[in-house]
């Protein structure tokens, strides 16, 4: 039932949230600077906030601005280099006679799409050639499309690394990182001529056990079953995938921001009263990032629940029972792939050492070629996005990825 309900209630709301938008730019013209409307003002401001705090199924856009190269501005060009019913291996193209680093982002699928991570590609692609997993609402995939497991997620990763091709590198953002060292370790076991060259793996669980957080004990709190009888709903017949099975992306949604509620409320105050003063450049970028924070998507629910069990119950990688579709995963088999971990000193989501615990498991990689890096000052989002990010961080990861490209 959790699923009609929340669709029944973005219904009913969002015919008023469209009227509260168009409404507040009919005042527009009699709001600031004009000192003896401040009742309009008012009124202006409180149509936008609750105009723009609906929840949208609808993947944004990436946006991704031109980037320098030299003397040179260059556009960027997305293009689909293949695709699956769950995802796509998309690539930010750009016209420049030579060749870059090849980069893998492996983007998150925890709710929000992998456009949340625009931040980190229009930075990497200032020195590299960047793909990314642009995975697909699950509610907008057809039953006959089959399952799509744990085990499937490995897969489409091996698959997009092989479709970019040998010489590249792969680089996983929070929630993959299990998944982006097990593809790697199956690669290096079978000696896949297209295992990437390094990996950088950013705050994600590989040993949720390490400085455990508020999310991962939600996780262990209760028994699968729990989870399953829950949390899990079916996507209504009037979408493409009517009858699957999901973990509905509000319900995710709901539970990260209730975990900072105090924070989100302050924003949204924050925004009331810089419409109201006419502060045009704090509101548009309130406006984006939550734009962006409230497009929400449904997980599968075979994905979900693997997830919680293998990786935040029974920590499997880092306990060494791993398996892929009934084939142990091994990451002591790495050998040749550079690996870097980096993790945020004030991250509320992903405890320090949890990431690093990939260090060890990485044994047989020279310790020349295995690196950490602690960015002091940043939570959960500042480890991949933000300034520190672009100015603290990412000089690490080009680096390595410099170093290794060989």
């Amino acid at each position: 039932m959790i699923y009609p309900v929340l669709q029944t209630g973005q219904d009913l709301l969002s015919p008023w949230r469209m009227q509260a938008r168009a409404f507040g730019r009919l005042l527009e013209p009699w709001g600031y600077p004009h000192p003896l409307f401040g009742g309009l003002r008012a009124l202006r401001a409180a149509l936008e906030v609750f105009g723009h705090a609906g929840l949208s199924n609808a993947r944004p856009a990436y946006g991704i601005t031109p980037v320098r190269a030299g003397n040179r501005v260059l556009e960027i060009e997305e293009e689909v280099v293949t695709s699956t019913p769950f995802a796509t291996l998309l690539r930010f193209r750009k016209d420049i006679a030579h060749p870059l680093p090849k980069v893998l982002v492996v983007a998150p699928m925890s709710g929000h799409f992998a456009t949340l991570l625009r931040g980190t590609v229009q930075v990497l692609l200032q020195d590299h050639d960047v793909y990314i997993t642009d995975w697909h609402n699950a509610r907008d995939v057809p039953l006959s499309a089959g399952k799509f497991g744990l085990d499937e997620y490995v897969e489409h990763i091996m698959n997009f690394q092989r479709a970019i091709g040998p010489g590249a590198h792969m680089l996983a953002v929070c929630q993959p990182v299990v998944a982006a060292l097990a593809a790697v370790a199956i690669m290096a076991e079978d000696r896949d001529r297209c295992s990437p060259r390094s990996l950088t793996l950013m705050a994600g669980p590989i040993d949720a056990r390490q400085n455990p957080t508020e999310v991962n004990r939600l996780a262990e709190g209760k028994d699968i079953g729990w989870f399953r009888n829950n949390l899990i709903s079916e996507v209504p017949f009037r979408y493409r995938g009517g009858g699957r099975k999901v973990y509905p992306g509000a319900v995710q949604l709901s539970a990260f921001m209730t975990m900072n509620l105090g924070r989100h409320v302050k924003a949204h105050h924050e925004q009331f009263w810089s419409l109201f003063d006419g502060d045009a450049a704090r509101a548009d970028q309130h406006r984006r990032f939550y734009d962006e924070y409230l497009a929400v998507m449904d997980l599968p629910a075979e994905f979900f629940l693997e997830t919680v069990q293998t990786v935040f119950q029974d920590h499997a990688l880092a306990r060494g029972t791993l398996n892929w579709r009934g084939r142990p995963v091994r990451p002591e088999a790495i050998r040749r792939t550079a690996i870097m971990t980096v993790e945020g000193e004030r991250d509320d989501i992903c405890g320090i050492g949890q990431t690093m615990a990939a260090l060890d498991l990485c044994r047989s990689v020279p310790v020349t070629m295995r690196h950490h890096h602690l960015q002091t000052g940043v939570g959960h989002y500042g480890v991949f996005s933000g300034r520190r990010f672009a100015q603290m961080i990412y000089p690490r990861v080009r680096e390595m990825i410099q170093t290794n490209q060989g």
